[in-house]
């Protein structure tokens, strides 16, 4: 299955860390690429960019100047959309479908206030608990439930830096 995430809103002042968490995130935990709006930045995506090549793997970091335009191209390109929202159906009940997808996932990431048309371009509003909670913790539990668990066991092809797993310590190898 292809997914990509798209972050809304993105704001240099405020987001840096959390959109970049989103990206690391969506990479780490199987998404094929990463599209973020808001603010231009320029510093994400060279360190979107450096992650890949050293940890290895295919990822895209694109930026649009507009989300919507954005969403609406890819439902008109036959893609689907799970919007990622406390207001959602509960993901344990959204997941097993989203799992059984044929067709490519967008996974939207709000940032500032989301707008309804967002909500109503979504094929799925989902919620990953009724609580407030961060964007970075939903998009990684939607990964992983969508993903079975199978993304922590993803090999990432032409890396240069690997992580020995070991129970104490810090060991990375160079390949």
């Amino acid at each position: 299955m292809r997914i990509k995430v798209v972050r809304l809103s993105h704001r240099l002042f405020r987001d840096q860390r959390i959109t970049t968490h989103c990206a690391l995130v969506s990479r780490a935990f199987g998404a094929d690429g990463f599209v973020y709006s808001g603010e231009r930045d320029t510093k994400l995506e060279a360190t979107t960019r450096k992650v890949a090549s050293n940890w290895g793997g295919r990822f895209s970091c694109e930026y649009a100047d507009s989300y919507m335009r954005f969403i609406k191209a890819w439902k008109k390109n036959g893609g689907l959309v799970a919007h990622l929202t406390v207001y959602g159906l509960p993901v344990q009940k959204v997941a097993p479908k989203l799992r059984k997808l044929r067709k490519p996932l967008l996974l939207v990431v709000g940032g500032e206030k989301v707008p309804p048309e967002v909500y109503q371009a979504a094929d799925w509003n989902v919620a990953v608990t009724g609580q407030p909670h961060s964007e970075v913790a939903a998009l990684a539990m939607m990964l992983d439930r969508i993903f079975s668990g199978r993304e922590l066991e993803k090999k990432f092809p032409k890396a240069r830096l690997a992580i020995v797993p070991q129970e104490r310590g810090k060991r990375v190898i160079r390949k």
